[in-house]
């Protein structure tokens, strides 16, 4: 199944740098093993926001939920979800 997923990151202001540049690192190296295991397919960035949308693929909406998480940023982040159907056209 796949999944359209908007997230923004909502760190702290006041957090120290050297706490949010460790967030940073360890959420690129877990979403590399995300796509290295074929649930996160696509990365886009919103330019002049904090902001992504990633195409993901999960076997359900729980398996989505457990891959998303695992991003060391989830509890900073504004998720939303939006499952994908096929059109008729793409068959």
């Amino acid at each position: 199944m796949e999944f359209l997923v908007r997230t923004e990151n909502l760190l702290p202001p006041d957090m120290p740098d050297h706490a949010r540049d460790h967030l940073r690192k360890s959420e690129r190296e877990r979403a590399m093993q995300l796509r290295e295991a074929g649930i996160l397919k696509r990365l886009w960035r919103v330019p002049g926001r904090n902001a992504t949308i990633g195409l993901f693929e999960a076997e359900d909406p729980a398996a989505l939920h457990d891959a998303l998480t695992s991003l060391p940023m989830w509890k900073w982040m504004d998720i939303t979800v939006e499952p994908l159907a096929t059109h008729p056209q793409e068959r």
